[in-house]
């Protein structure tokens, strides 16, 4: 049985487990987390399972927080399975059987009694967690039509080239269908309107609940896909603006800092990355959240950036979260007193500091 099968299998095993009701999701807001989703709604409502609503976890928001425990407790659901918002002890909520389907490094690890944890984060190569959610379904029934949607998270992860090298068996056959430009569009629409100044993937959501594949959402005609491409517009303008900053450099990181309600930090600190191929690169945008930094640190030459970030980290508190996501991929978001400490730390002067 290959690895992905396996996942599947155990996925089965622990739907299995749940009560009677209507199943809940929960998933992260970006384009793996949204595809990972609606591939489970839709794998759950053709095995019979009927789930109910699919909860996006968004900005700000912690899926093991008292606010959300608060809002699941009231939907009485058969069981929880949540995607792609990393992995961690405790319960979403006591005595609800919960499946965590995910690729993140765990932040800790959950009792048996907690969750079932369907995780890719040591396998190699490592899938996203809309591929893996995309075995879960075909663990439960046929979803050979449903892999565009591992494809539009893939990309939306790792790039259409390193998942095409990573997994050209699934990816081979979707550029075949769909072609590669129409992936990577759907995956910029996807992603826009969590990147906007508003930050509701909702209207992503539903357009992969609803779709058939990566064209009906590029020309797709409805109030969902203005509003798709009303936040891409909105989010290349302030990209564009961003872009224009010059970087900061101390030691082996630059440092380009941006102040827009948009969720840019990210796209900034990549498309740095191709010019300054030695150094860690970290976006950190002080307007996104109130009260907080959000960064994002890439790197080309820096394979793994959390253990980076972790050697270099300032006291924190216990509203920030540092260091967490992908080797590849990470950052955080942190209080700004504790984003001042932390650039000191790294050795960055007043001009990294933020007021």
């Amino acid at each position: 049985m290959s690895t992905l099968a396996a996942h599947g299998a155990a996925f089965t095993e622990a739907v299995s487990g749940f009560g009677p009701g209507a199943p809940v999701i929960l998933c992260h807001d970006d384009a793996d987390g949204l595809s990972a989703g609606a591939l489970l709604w839709r794998a759950l409502a053709r095995a019979g399972r009927e789930p109910g609503p699919v909860r996006v976890i968004g900005r700000g928001e912690s899926a093991w927080s008292p606010a959300i425990r608060d809002e699941l407790a009231a939907l009485a659901p058969a069981g929880f399975v949540v995607t792609d918002l990393g992995v961690q002890a405790g319960t979403i909520l006591p005595g609800v059987p919960t499946v965590l389907v995910d690729h993140h490094v765990p932040r800790s690890w959950p009792e048996a009694s907690e969750a079932t944890v369907i995780s890719g984060h040591a396998d190699a190569p490592i899938p996203t967690s809309s591929l893996l959610a995309h075995a879960c379904a075909a663990a439960l029934g046929a979803a050979d039509d449903l892999a565009w949607l591992a494809g539009i998270g893939l990309v939306g992860d790792l790039g259409e080239r390193a998942a095409s090298a990573d997994f050209p068996e699934i990816m081979g056959p979707l550029r075949k269908a769909h072609t590669a430009k129409a992936l990577r569009e759907a995956v910029s629409l996807v992603n826009a309107p969590r990147r906007s100044a508003a930050g509701d993937a909702g209207p992503a959501l539903r357009m992969l609940l609803r779709a058939d594949g990566p064209r009906d959402i590029i020309a797709g005609t409805d109030p969902d896909a203005a509003v798709l491409h009303a936040a891409r517009a909105e989010v290349k303008g302030a990209l564009d603006a961003a872009r224009t900053v010059p970087p900061l450099f101390a030691g082996p990181v630059a440092l380009i800092r941006c102040d827009s309600p948009c969720q840019i930090h990210p796209l900034v600190a990549q498309s740095w990355t191709h010019r300054l191929r030695r150094q860690v690169v970290i976006g950190a945008n002080a307007g996104y959240r109130a009260g907080y930094v959000h960064f994002a640190a890439r790197s080309l030459g820096v394979p793994d950036l959390i253990g980076f970030l972790a050697e270099r980290a300032a006291p924190l508190g216990p509203d920030d979260e540092f260091a967490q996501g992908h080797r590849r991929a990470t950052g955080g978001q942190v209080r700004i007193e504790t984003w001042n400490r932390f650039a000191a730390q790294l050795g960055f002067g007043p001009e990294a500091q933020i007021s």
